[in-house]
């Protein structure tokens, strides 16, 4: 079980996702990554907890991270299980009742697989959403579930066949093969059933729609799925903590394999909150500072102020601070 999140005492918290990521050619960019001041950070800090997994989980670290600071576990004491984060329902005021987010996506067909590309990378339209949302909502409605326009890329789903619908995170999925990520159910199985059902008659519809023809006439790639993700129901007792904060330029350029970006993103982190994050350890705040990879995830703290902390930073400095790429590599 995850170290519980100490919200005795108030804390500074950034959440960095994708601080690493698992492409090759973000791993061999690493050491090329100065940081500074991430390093002298880390020197400030000490490890407290680190979420060791791998990069085939359903729930991202990232996200497994954040669930824990928001204090997000079951009635029991327990974390929720992986994929089964009830992010939608966070969002809603009768959160107890089982809820999705459903977003437009089009499943690019290959030789040997289907990658899966998001609704934000579309260029979606509202009307072209929405009219696809319209087509595809009386369905879900003979199905039980109810279904609410949220925004182009998003559609809030409702209802008791999101009850126990395992679900991967949409970060896990995006320009990827879907084949190992399709939502499961061995608590609902009859839930998980009726969704792929659903998945296949909106492929059918969403091809035969007018947007269809309209957007193949604009060169655009047309919307012809969609994807389950943060299915689930929370229990009402759980009132979540303050989020940490979180910059979303790392997410934004792995998700894209923009590598060069990404480093360009890492270059203003380091510079900006990271540099601000320092300055507020050496002051003595209390920080927290959790670094999130595709495997793994590394929260740390301040280090004690005593006499035996003081001997062990003399140590680091006599030794040297270690560069902070080499912390992102075990991410």
């Amino acid at each position: 079980m995850p170290a519980p999140y100490p919200a005795s005492e108030p804390r500074l918290h950034l959440l960095v996702p994708f601080a690493s990521a698992s492409d090759p050619a973000c791993r061999a960019a690493l050491p090329g990554l100065p940081l500074p001041q991430l390093t002298a950070l880390l020197a400030e800090l000490v490890p407290v907890y680190a979420d060791a997994g791998d990069d085939h989980s359903l729930s991202p670290p990232h996200e497994r991270a954040l669930a824990q600071a928001l204090g997000l576990v079951r009635a029991d004491g327990c974390p929720f299980g992986d994929g089964l984060i009830p992010w939608a329902a966070m969002e809603d005021a009768q959160p107890d009742t089982p809820q999705a987010w459903f977003t437009p996506c089009h499943f690019q067909v290959g030789m040997e697989q289907v990658t899966l590309l998001p609704g934000d990378q579309l260029g979606l339209s509202d009307d072209h959403s929405r009219a696809l949302f319209d087509a595809l909502a009386p369905y879900c409605a003979e199905d039980g579930i109810t279904l609410t326009y949220q925004s182009a890329t998003r559609w809030h789903a409702r209802g008791e066949p999101l009850r126990g619908i395992a679900c991967a995170s949409l970060d896990r999925v995006s320009g990827r093969s879907v084949e190992a990520w399709m939502a499961e159910s061995t608590a609902n199985p009859a839930g998980g059933l009726l969704l792929k059902r659903l998945q296949s008659e909106a492929q059918m519809l969403f091809y035969t729609h007018a947007v269809h023809d309209a957007r193949e006439a604009a060169r655009l790639h047309p919307v012809n799925g969609f994807w389950v993700s943060g299915a689930g129901a929370l229990d009402r007792s759980i009132t979540p903590q303050p989020p940490p904060a979180q910059p979303d330029a790392l997410r934004r350029a792995a998700l894209q394999a923009d590598w060069a970006a990404w480093r360009q993103a890492w270059a203003a982190l380091d510079a900006g909150p990271i540099a601000e994050w320092r300055e507020r350890a050496q002051r003595g705040e209390a920080v927290t500072l959790t670094l999130c990879g595709e495997r793994a995830a590394q929260r740390f703290t301040n280090a004690p102020r005593g006499a035996g902390a003081r001997l062990g930073r003399l140590i680091k400095n006599l030794l040297g601070p270690t560069p902070a790429w080499k912390t992102l590599d075990t991410l």
